[in-house]
């Protein structure tokens, strides 16, 4: 994974105690075990509801298959146009389906496609067998990812979503999937989580996230229900520049997930404002270096640093640099030099690290010696 990509990705879903401030005061209510509204440009949370919570995510597990799918395809190890053989296993899934018969030859791309729009559980073991060579193995695969991207609260024991004690995890945890997903594989998401319907075996069946027919901003991402689970829903919008993930976890019906994930994508939108205060690689100030082989460095936000907040509010916004002298070579691009504190009328927002817009090499002896001379009246 790019370093950079993985800073930023990060330190999004920082909530401290404060995620409020600044916000509307009345989010929409919805009627759900969970639900959460995330804004990807500034990784705000903007609004929630027992976001922690373990649940059952059904079919919203598909978008760590696919996850890991798309992951093999960017290494190498797995192409698109090549086929896999559907099992016997796999053909006799219950549930959603594809509809895929027992010795079957299926793209990789058609396996996607029936996972992601169709939520095809004979796809998804398809897809899972031919990865890792067992749906065992390939769930330990999906486990060491959501690991890697920090979702702490989830654990999955299948590739399709059945309902199993051990098979949970939380809206935030959901939510922050979904980002990763967009960021992570923007041509894959484009691509596959869009599309409204598709056919095979002579078969058509529709996406069951009903917004893509209602909002044409909304472009994914994935549904899921069994009745342990109610009904769950992640979508996500992008108008203009900005992009929403609202996520609704065991609402009581199809039209109600769908009608609150509509409700807080329309209050994001409406309600709040993301702006950008500083470009990546913009320096927010520059610190003096000791025994380096440069005498200050720039730091700030190695990409665009963006806030998101009540319209009309942005202008009581004030900002604090936060610092721990001296800086001592040698330091490294990325590595995490300060703090940025933003209030609003006195009221903490909160707090975003600055880091090192360049590398600092360590200086010659004479350079070293004559700073550290320097640091005995520092």
């Amino acid at each position: 994974m790019n370093r950079f990509l993985s800073l930023l990705l990060g330190l999004l879903f920082v909530v401290p105690a404060w995620a409020g401030v600044g916000l509307p005061p009345d989010p929409p209510r919805v009627e759900a075990r969970a639900w959460m509204l995330f804004d990807t440009s500034s990784g705000r949370v903007l609004a929630s509801g027992n976001e922690d919570s373990r649940l059952d995510p059904a079919s919203l597990t598909k978008l760590m298959t696919a996850y890991v799918v798309f992951d093999a395809i960017k290494n190498g190890k797995l192409k698109s146009d090549q086929t896999l053989e559907v099992s016997e296993t796999a053909a006799a899934a219950a549930g959603a389906r594809m509809f895929a018969r027992a010795g079957q030859e299926i793209s990789v791309d058609d396996l996607l496609m029936a996972l992601i729009v169709q939520s095809g559980n004979d796809a998804a073991l398809t897809l899972a067998e031919g990865v890792a060579g067992s749906e065992e193995a390939f769930v330990d695969r999906m486990n060491a990812q959501a690991k890697k991207l920090g979702l702490a609260s989830t654990r999955f024991r299948n590739a399709a979503g059945y309902t199993d004690p051990d098979h949970y995890s939380t809206a935030r945890d959901m939510t922050r999937l979904a980002n990763w997903m967009v960021h992570a594989f923007p041509g894959q998401y484009r691509r596959y989580f869009a599309q409204r319907e598709f056919t095979f075996n002579g078969v058509t069946q529709q996406n069951r996230n009903r917004l893509l027919w209602l909002d044409p901003q909304v472009d994914g991402v994935k549904s899921g229900h069994t009745r342990a689970a109610g009904y769950n829903l992640i979508a996500s919008a992008q108008r203009g520049k900005r992009r929403l993930i609202a996520t609704v976890m065991g609402a009581r019906s199809e039209i109600d997930r769908g009608m609150y994930a509509q409700k807080l994508l329309n209050y994001g939108f409406l309600e709040t404002e993301s702006l950008r205060y500083y470009r990546g690689g913009q320096a927010v100030a520059k610190m003096p270096v000791y025994k380096g082989s440069s005498r200050e460095v720039g730091i700030g936000f190695l990409r665009d640093f963006s806030l998101t907040t009540q319209k009309g509010v942005s202008g009581r916004i004030k900002a604090q640099l936060i610092t721990e002298r001296p800086y001592i070579a040698p330091l490294k691009k990325g590595q995490v030099m300060g703090t940025l504190r933003l209030t609003l009328d006195g009221e903490m927002i909160g707090d975003y690290p600055l880091v090192a817009l360049s590398d600092v090499p360590v200086a010659g002896w004479f350079g070293r010696f004559w700073d550290g001379l320097r640091l005995l009246w520092e």
